[in-house]
C-alpha cells in the first residue's frame, strides 16, 4: 500500500482538527485532517502534485497528489467573507506544483482582524482513498516537518451507476457567500446518503456533489443557477431530499431567501381580524418595553414609502451615488453620536455606533453591487439588499438578532432619503401624544420631543430592542408587540397606555382616566416618599428583615445602587464584559472591573454570576453549532463546562477580587447535580493554585428540575437565587420574549410560586438562604408573595431599590405567609394579581 508524507504547509502550534471551532471541520463534515494556528504568513505545497482547485476568495486552495490524494488547505476561519482582501496568490488553477513552492501569501493582522481566527486546516478532501492516517502534534516548521503520513487504501474496480436519470429545476443560491467550504461539505455529506451518482451543475458544467473540492471547483456564488443531477436507483429520492436544503442555504447563517413563500387565499368570510386577546375591544395587551402608565391622545406613525425607478442606464454613476449616499449617512450617525456622547449617553450613542458599522458591511454593499452592475438603480439595488437582509434576521430564532432587522432598516431609509432626496417628514405631535405604529426606528425613538411624547406601543418588536431600550433611557412607557387592531385606532382617540401591565386602553370613560391620572400622581409622590427613605431597612411589621439588593451590569449601576438604598448586589450580569468585542476579556480586565465594583459597593457584598451566553446569546469569539431549540441547548454553566479555559479565567479573575471586599460566585442554568461538582471541582483547583481564602458558591435555580430537588442541590452550594424570567418560560414552555403569548406567560402563575416554594423549603431544611433575582422581585405586587414564601433576599433593577423596601415595610410576615397559601390555590397569575389587589384594600 502506498504511503504518503504530507508536508506542514505553514509554520506553527499544531491543533487536533477536532479543537477547530467550527463544527463544519471539527466534525469532520469536509474530511480528516489537522489544523495549525501559523505564526508565518506563506502557505506552501505539502507535496508534489497538480493544484485542482483554487477558490476565488483565495482562502482555500487544493493540491492533488499524483496517487489521487486530494489535501485542501483552509487559512482561516470564515475567510471567505473577506472576498480576497488579504491574500496573494502565487499560483493558478490546474498549475502542477514541486514541495514547498509557494501557494498564498496571506495578510495575517488584517485577517486576525476581520476573521474569526487565523487556525488553518489542512483536510483529506477525498478520504475515502485513505487506509490509515498518522498525525503529528506539538509545533511544525514549514517545509520540514512531516505533518501527516497517509496510508492509501487499495482502490476497487468501481461499478457504473445504472438507474433513472433525475434533473432537478434550476435553483438560485441564497448564500451570500457562494458554496465555500462550510455549505459545500454540508451538500456533500448529504449526497453521501445516496448510492446515485449525483452532480451540481452550473452553466453547463458539472461537479461532483459528494465531492468538497468537486463543489468548490465549480466556483459557485450568490445567486448563482444551479441544477442537480442523480443518475441511480435511488436518484429520485436523492433530489427531493437535496434540493430543498440547497434552496434554504444548507444550513449557512449568511443566506438571503429570494423567493417569498406562496401565499395562502382566506376565504372573505374567514378573514375577519382576531379578536382580542383581553376578551375586550377596547383594552390591547403587549409586552411591557417600558414600565409607567400613560394618558393621551393616539397618533398613528406610519411605514415611510419611497418612489424610485428599477432600472438605470449607468453602473458605474449608480455605484458612485449610493458610495456618497452611504457616506453622507455615516457623517450624519457620526454627528448623532458624537451629540449623544456629549449629553452623556453612550449606551444610545453606542446603538448609533452599531448603525454606521452596518453602512461597512461588505456583503451587504455587495448585494446592492450586484444588482446595479445588472442594470438596477442605486435605491433599487440598496433598498433589496437591506430588506433581504432585514428578513434573514426576522428568521432567526435568536430573539436578540431578530430585534436587530428594525435597526437594518432605519440605516437602510435613511441612505434612501439621501439617494431619492426625500426629506424626512416632519411629524406634528399634540400635546400628551401616545404614538401607535407598525414599528418604530432607533433614530425616531431618540429625537422624539419627549415634552410631548408621553408614551408609545409597536405591533412588532420585543424587549429587547434598542428601540425599547431607548425608551427605558428616555423613561417615558412603552409596549411592543401590541395587537395589531391598534394600527386601526383612529388619530385623536384618547388612550391610556400602562407600559408596566402591558395593556393599552382604547376611549377610557371621563371617571377612568380622572382615576389613572390620580394613580399616575401618586405614584409619583410615593416614589419620592420611597426615596427619601431609601437607606432605611426592609423590615416587615412584625420584624421580620429582607435583604434588598441590586441587578447591575457594570459599575456605575453600582454606584447609583448604593445612593438608592441597594445592601449589596444580588446579581451582577458578567456578560457585560463579554459582549461587543472580538475576543474574551483577560483575567486582569475582569479583575480590575470586579474589584471597582467592590470598591463602589463599599464594603456590601457582591454576587458575580459567570458568564451566561449561549445559542440564544452568542458571542463572536465563542463559535457555536446553530441549535434547533437554543433555550435548551449549550447555555450558562454548560458553556463553561465545554470551554473550561473561559470559565478558569473567569474564576480566576473573582477569586483573586475577593481579597478587596465580600465577593460570592454564582453559577447560571444549572439542571444537574453534576454539573455544580464539576464546576466546584474547577473553581477549587484555581483557588489552591492562587493561594487564595474560599469564596461563598450559589447557583441560580433557572429551571423545574433543579426547584424540584432544590434539597440536594442545597447540600452542594452555600445559596440559591431564583432567575424568574427563566423559570416560567421553562415552567409554561412559553417563550418569554413571544409578544402573542405576552397575555398568558406570567411569573405569578400558581405553578411558578410552587416551585419556588419547592426552592425555598430545600434551601432552609439544609440551613441555605434563598433570594430572587429574577424579573419577578422587581414587581412590587410580587414582594407580599415571595415574602411569604419565605425568600430571605430580593435583588431587583436599581431604579426601583426604593420602592421595593418600601413594601416590603407594609406587610406583616404573617399576612404574607397566608397570602402566598391563597396564592397557591389559585388558578392563573391574573387571579394572583386579584388576590394582592384585594389584600391591599
Amino acid at each position: 500500500m502506498e504511503k504518503i508524507t504530507i508536508k506542514a504547509p505553514l509554520s506553527g502550534v499544531i491543533y487536533p482538527i477536532e479543537q477547530v471551532p467550527d463544527p463544519v471541520f471539527s466534525q469532520k463534515m469536509v474530511g480528516d485532517g489537522i489544523a495549525i494556528d501559523p505564526i508565518n504568513s506563506v502557505l506552501t505545497a505539502p507535496f508534489d502534485g497538480k493544484v485542482t482547485q483554487l477558490h476565488s476568495a483565495l482562502h482555500a486552495i487544493t493540491v492533488t497528489h499524483a496517487s489521487g490524494l486530494e489535501v485542501m488547505m483552509h487559512i482561516g476561519l470564515d475567510t471567505v467573507s473577506l472576498k480576497a482582501e488579504g491574500f496573494s496568490p502565487f499560483v493558478t488553477e490546474g498549475q502542477s506544483v514541486r514541495q514547498n513552492d509557494k501557494l498564498i501569501e496571506f495578510d495575517t493582522d488584517f485577517i486576525a482582524t476581520n476573521a474569526k481566527s487565523l487556525m488553518t486546516q489542512v483536510i483529506l478532501t477525498n478520504g475515502e482513498v485513505v487506509e490509515s492516517i498518522e498525525k503529528s502534534s506539538g509545533s511544525a516548521k514549514a517545509g520540514e516537518t512531516d505533518l501527516l503520513l497517509v496510508t492509501m487504501r487499495v482502490a476497487a474496480a468501481e461499478a457504473e451507476e445504472i438507474g433513472k436519470e433525475v434533473i432537478s429545476e434550476a435553483v438560485i443560491i441564497p448564500n451570500i457567500t457562494g458554496l465555500h467550504a462550510r455549505p459545500a461539505a454540508v451538500l456533500a455529506g448529504l449526497a453521501k446518503k445516496f448510492s446515485a451518482k449525483i452532480e451540481l451543475i452550473k452553466d453547463d458544467v458539472s461537479g461532483n456533489a459528494k465531492s468538497v473540492v468537486g463543489l468548490m471547483k465549480l466556483n459557485i456564488s450568490f445567486q448563482d443557477k444551479v441544477q442537480l443531477r442523480a443518475v441511480g436507483t435511488d436518484a429520485a429520492e436523492a433530489v427531493a431530499e437535496i434540493l430543498p436544503q440547497l434552496e434554504s442555504g444548507l444550513g449557512d447563517e449568511g443566506t438571503v431567501p429570494l423567493a417569498a413563500p406562496a401565499s395562502i387565499e382566506v376565504p372573505p368570510d374567514r378573514a375577519a381580524p382576531a379578536p382580542p386577546r383581553s376578551g375586550d375591544p377596547n383594552l390591547l395587551l403587549g409586552v411591557c418595553a417600558s414600565p409607567g402608565i400613560a394618558v393621551g391622545t393616539a397618533v398613528q406613525v406610519k411605514k415611510e414609502k419611497f418612489d424610485f425607478a428599477e432600472e438605470a442606464g449607468d453602473p458605474y454613476t449608480e455605484n458612485v451615488r449610493l458610495a456618497k449616499a452611504t457616506e453622507n449617512a455615516k457623517n450624519y450617525l457620526e454627528a448623532l453620536q458624537m451629540n449623544l456622547h456629549m449629553q452623556s449617553n453612550p449606551a444610545k450613542a453606542a446603538i448609533f455606533a452599531a448603525h454606521r458599522e452596518i453602512l461597512d458591511d461588505p456583503d451587504l454593499l455587495d448585494i446592492a453591487k450586484s444588482l446595479i452592475a445588472k442594470g438596477k438603480s442605486a435605491e433599487y439595488g440598496w433598498q433589496r439588499a437591506f430588506s433581504s437582509y432585514a428578513k434573514q434576521l426576522e428568521n432567526l430564532k435568536n430573539e436578540v438578532l431578530r430585534e436587530r432587522a428594525n435597526d437594518l432598516r432605519d440605516v437602510g431609509h435613511r441612505v434612501l432619503r439621501i439617494l431619492t432626496g426625500k426629506e424626512s417628514e416632519e411629524l406634528t405631535l399634540p400635546e400628551q401624544a401616545i404614538i401607535v405604529a407598525e414599528e418604530l426606528t432607533p433614530s425616531f425613538t431618540v429625537t422624539m420631543d419627549t415634552s410631548k411624547v408621553m408614551g408609545f406601543c409597536t405591533t412588532t418588536g420585543g424587549a429587547t430592542s434598542h428601540v425599547a431600550i431607548l425608551a427605558r433611557a428616555l423613561d417615558i412607557p412603552a409596549l411592543v408587540g401590541i395587537e395589531a387592531s391598534a394600527l386601526d385606532i383612529k388619530n385623536g382617540t384618547t388612550l391610556i397606555l400602562d407600559g408596566t401591565r402591558g395593556s393599552l386602553r382604547i376611549d377610557p370613560s371621563d371617571e377612568l382616566i380622572k382615576e389613572t391620572i390620580e394613580q399616575k400622581n401618586l405614584l409619583k409622590k410615593q416614589r419620592e416618599k420611597d426615596l427619601a427613605a431609601a437607606m432605611e431597612p426592609a423590615t416587615t411589621l412584625d420584624g421580620k428583615n429582607i435583604e434588598v439588593v441590586a441587578n447591575i451590569g457594570g459599575v456605575d449601576e453600582a454606584k447609583q445602587s448604593v445612593k438608592s438604598g441597594g445592601e449589596g448586589v444580588g446579581l451582577l450580569r458578567s456578560e457585560f464584559l463579554f459582549i461587543d468585542r472580538m475576543t474574551a476579556p483577560t483575567e486582569d480586565e475582569q479583575y480590575e472591573v470586579y474589584r471597582a465594583v467592590l470598591d463602589a459597593l463599599e464594603g456590601r457584598p457582591l454576587i458575580v454570576r459567570t458568564l451566561d451566553v449561549g445559542g440564544d446569546k452568542p458571542l463572536p469569539y465563542l463559535p457555536m453549532p446553530t441549535e434547533e431549540n437554543p433555550f435548551l441547548g449549550q447555555r450558562g454553566i454548560r458553556i463553561g463546562l465545554e470551554r473550561p479555559e473561559l470559565f478558569r479565567v473567569q474564576a480566576r479573575a473573582i477569586l483573586r477580587a475577593g481579597s478587596h471586599g465580600k465577593i460570592r460566585i454564582m453559577f447560571p442554568m444549572v439542571s444537574t447535580i453534576q454539573e455544580i461538582r464539576d464546576a466546584k471541582t474547577m473553581l477549587e483547583e484555581e483557588r489552591t493554585k492562587l493561594g487564595v481564602d474560599p469564596v461563598e458558591v450559589g447557583i441560580m435555580v433557572e429551571v423545574p428540575s433543579t426547584a424540584i430537588i432544590a434539597r440536594q442541590f442545597a447540600r452542594e452550594v452555600d445559596f440559591f437565587s431564583v432567575g424568574t424570567n427563566d423559570l416560567t418560560q421553562y415552567s409554561l414552555a412559553m417563550d418569554r420574549g413571544h409578544p402573542k403569548l405576552a397575555a398568558k406567560i406570567s411569573a405569578l402563575n400558581p405553578a411558578v410560586l410552587k416551585l419556588i416554594k419547592l426552592a425555598t423549603e430545600g434551601a432552609h431544611l439544609e440551613g441555605k438562604w434563598i433570594g430572587v433575582c429574577g424579573g419577578l422581585a422587581s414587581d412590587p405586587d410580587a414582594v407580599p408573595i415571595l415574602v411569604g414564601l419565605g425568600v430571605d433576599e430580593l435583588s431587583v433593577s436599581v431604579p426601583v431599590l426604593p420602592s421595593i423596601k418600601a413594601e416590603v415595610r407594609k406587610w406583616s410576615e404573617m399576612d404574607c405567609k397566608n397570602l402566598a397559601e391563597s396564592a397557591l390555590e389559585c388558578i392563573s397569575g391574573a387571579d394572583v394579581r386579584e388576590l394582592i389587589a384585594q389584600a391591599r384594600k
